[in-house]
């Protein structure tokens, strides 16, 4: 804490430093003179070259988009560049030491996680069974409680001045197998619908998607075997609510089921990084390219 107040007193804030050390680092690198290629501007023994930002200019840029954006690019990177300068005379040593170790460290993590990342992909274990959901969602259960009202309901919107009204609510009501053949082949005309009544949606969903329905309301309307009919300028809302789970109550396992397999995915990917970290150092040991020396006295 006392390092970063001191620096901050400086005027310069931790994360901006950071930023200036890795782009020191690479920076120096990058931009040194090469005597092959013609300099767009330079600061000090540091030049920046048209190549650097041929692939930042796009083809569909016009003439004049182009040049303004390289004429800001080179002011920002001459910015930079003359900070950076501002900050290797302004820290100390030991300040600079330290964030030369912490953009070491840092670029290490990314080429790591890169690595990481790459290896799992081409695992390509993704594969969750049924058994294997069903038998977290029994030994986990009581963490999958509810946080908000789920229903199952289906629903239709339809145009304010829709003609047939009084058939579609009694088949909306109804929904025999003939009741459904024919909501499907008039959906064409309804600005929204939802037939899939096997699905349990949060109520906040259904808010978000039936207007005239709100949190203050949304008991009046959302029980169990009700139907409601709504309107407001823009559509009629028929709805027919099948069932309803209330707070705190078990999730069941088919609105769960994407977080299961997303949590058991993950799980296996963490067994299988702790594995090849493991793999890694034995291997490593064994071919006697990682050592542990014993400290003397």
């Amino acid at each position: 804490m006392l390092f970063i107040k001191k620096l901050v007193g400086r005027s310069f804030s931790f994360t901006g430093l950071l930023i200036f050390s890795l782009v020191l680092v690479s920076c120096e690198g990058l931009w040194r003179e090469d005597p092959e290629k013609e300099p767009l501007a330079r600061v000090g023994d540091n030049y920046l070259y048209y190549d650097d930002l041929q692939t930042l200019l796009s083809d569909d840029m016009s003439p004049a988009d182009s040049a303004s954006y390289v004429s800001n690019y080179i002011r920002d990177w001459a910015t930079k560049q003359l900070l950076l300068s501002k900050a290797r005379i302004n820290l100390t040593e030991e300040e600079l030491e330290k964030f030369d170790l912490l953009v070491s460290n840092y670029r290490t993590d990314l080429y790591t996680r890169a690595y990481k990342e790459v290896l799992v992909d081409q695992k390509g274990d993704t594969t969750v069974t049924q058994e294997q959901l069903e038998r977290f969602y029994e030994n986990e259960k009581d963490n999958f409680r509810l946080k908000e009202k789920l229903v199952k309901l289906r629903y239709a919107e339809l145009p304010r001045q829709f003609l047939n009204l009084d058939e579609v609510t009694a088949r909306i009501q109804r929904f025999n197998e003939q009741d459904h053949r024919f909501l499907d082949s008039v959906g064409v005309q309804f600005k929204k619908l939802n037939f899939n009544d096997s699905l349990w949606v949060p109520v906040s969903r259904v808010i978000q998607e039936i207007p005239p329905i709100n949190a203050e309301n949304e008991s009046r309307y959302l029980n169990k075997s009700q139907f409601f009919q709504l309107e407001d300028s823009t559509g009629v809302y028929l709805g027919k609510v099948l069932d309803i789970l209330p707070l705190n109550e078990i999730a069941p396992l088919s609105y769960i089921k994407p977080t299961i397999r997303h949590v058991l995915l993950n799980r296996r990917k963490l067994d299988y990084l702790r594995r090849l970290e493991t793999e890694i150092i034995d291997e490593a040991t064994k071919e006697k390219e990682f050592e542990v020396y014993e400290r003397k006295k």
